[in-house]
Formats: C-alpha cells, sequence, structure tokens
C-alpha cells in the first residue's frame, strides 16, 4: 500500500475505550500491544493498519508499540522488527519516517528469506511421518503409510518449557495431510507433527496465537501424563480460558486513548517528497 500524508481532526477532550486486545509483553523495554485495528481506524485514524509506535502516530502512548489484531501470527513477527526499527531510526538518529519506513521493510524481507532458510533446512533434517491423529485415524485415505513433511514450516518460534514453536501452513496441512486440522496441534495429537513440536496456523490472528500456544503446551503435558485426549483438550481449554478472563481485566485497568486535535500519519518531523 503506498504511503500517503493523511489527516484526520478530533475533539482533543475525546477519549476511546476498548483499544487494547493482548498484552505481549516487554521487548527492548517497549510494551507490545495487540490492538484492535477495526476501533482505531473507526475511532481515531482511518488510515491505521498493521502497526505503529509514538514516533509515527501521535496518539499512540510513548514506550508502547502497537500491533493490528487483523494480521496473522505469521505477519506479528515481521511487524513487531518493523515497528521496532522505525521507531529506533526516527527517535535516535533522526530519520524521516519514509526512510525509516524503507530500512524496515528491508529488515522484514532479511528475516524472511532467513526464516525460509531454517525451515527449509529444518524439514530436510525430519524423518518421515505417519498422517493419523491420537485416534490413528487417516483422513486422507490414498496417501502412503508414511509421507516426508514439505513446504510446511513457516516462522520458528523458539522453544517453550522444551517444546519447539513453529508456526506452519495450515492451508498445506489440511490439503495435502490432515484435513481437520485445527489451527493448531501437538506431537501427541497428532502423528505428523515431529517429537516435541507444536504447529500454529499461520492463519491465527495475532491475538490468538499465544492461547493457542498455551492451550498445546497444555494439552501435550497432560497427554503425556497419560490423559485421554478429550479429558486432555476439555482441561487445556478451561486453563485457556482463565487466561482470557485474566487478560481482559489487564485490558479494562489500562489507560484510555486520548485523541489530538489533528492527526497525521507520521509524529516526527518528515519530508513527504524524500525518496
Amino acid at each position: 500500500m503506498a504511503i500517503s500524508l493523511s489527516i484526520m481532526s478530533c475533539n482533543r477532550n475525546n477519549k476511546v475505550d476498548g483499544v487494547y486486545r493482548y498484552y505481549m509483553g516487554k521487548v527492548q523495554n517497549y510494551d507490545i500491544w495487540i490492538i484492535d485495528g477495526n476501533q482505531v481506524r473507526l475511532k481515531i485514524f482511518s488510515s491505521f493498519l498493521y502497526g505503529g509506535n509514538e514516533q509515527r502516530y501521535p496518539f499512540n502512548p510513548k514506550g508502547e508499540i502497537w500491533i493490528d489484531n487483523a494480521i496473522s501470527c505469521e505477519e506479528y513477527y515481521l511487524t513487531l522488527a518493523h515497528e521496532l526499527n522505525e521507531r529506533h531510526l526516527m527517535a535516535k538518529f533522526g530519520w524521516k519516517y519514509i526512510t525509516a519506513h524503507d530500512s524496515s521493510l528491508s529488515l522484514e524481507q532479511t528475516i524472511r528469506h532467513s526464516n525460509e532458510e531454517i525451515c527449509q533446512a529444518h524439514e530436510a533434517s525430519l524423518k518421515k511421518v505417519v498422517a493419523t491423529d491420537y485416534n490413528n485415524i487417516k483422513e486422507i485415505k490414498s496417501l502412503p503409510d508414511s509421507i516426508q513433511i514439505k513446504n510446511i514450516y513457516r516462522i520458528p518460534m523458539g522453544t517453550r518449557e522444551g517444546v519447539a514453536i513453529w508456526i506452519v501452513d495450515g492451508y498445506m496441512i489440511r490439503k495435502n495431510i490432515y484435513p481437520d486440522f485445527g489451527f493448531s496441534g501437538n506431537d501427541l495429537s497428532y502423528h505428523f507433527i515431529p517429537p516435541k513440536e507444536i504447529w500454529i496456523d499461520g492463519q491465527v490472528s495475532c491475538d490468538e496465537t499465544e492461547y493457542s500456544i498455551a492451550t498445546e503446551l497444555k494439552e501435550r503435558k497432560l497427554l503425556e501424563q497419560g490423559k485421554s485426549y478429550d479429558d486432555a483438550y476439555s482441561d487445556a481449554i478451561d486453563i485457556t480460558l482463565k487466561l482470557r478472563e485474566d487478560m481482559a481485566k489487564l485490558v479494562k485497568s489500562h489507560f484510555r486513548i486520548a485523541i489530538p486535535d489533528s492527526i497525521t500519519m507520521y509524529a516526527g518531523t518528515i519530508d513527504p517528497n524524500e525518496k
């Protein structure tokens, strides 16, 4: 989408609720918040998209990085890296927005290519797997007894509790391996997921990602302890519900967003003609 200089006039005393969705914690001393992009576009600034920082948007509180909940978990980490880099270049070095934005796009490309190399190497290292679930059900009957995983992995998310977390291509899984793959899974619930891995479908929204990971970690632990799949799944969902309730309380306690009289796309000093 082309960059344009947009302005919206608002009442200075107007404050907006319902912006915050999920607190992701601190990264580089900044509070990372997933926010309701629709509410921002509806009530604050119609041109808001992807993410923001206080160097770009005057309504973005200082010390906070905003990520639009409309983006998928697959794009979340790229957007976060973009916003952190953009804010750093503008605040510390006085870069114009356009230049900082272009630099951040280049950083995204570097990360995308690096992720691709990591995922290809990981797939090449894997043994063949069986395309069945916990109950040994194979949904695509035409598949051979064992298959090679190919073009599934998208982004490595590190390790939690000794389990590797990966963002994967859910469309390809449902097309070529298991049609009922439900947006996330672990190695003890799906036999086609390699040992000690959790898969998160890249189509999951960024504000649902942590709930999905928490569910899979809990379910996997209960399965490891010998619980039936149905009981493990049910208990894991209950744990996640508590996390949702706690996050709702945290979000409600966060301050409201004050809207300036005049909003431009850029809070910092810019030259719209700069290449």
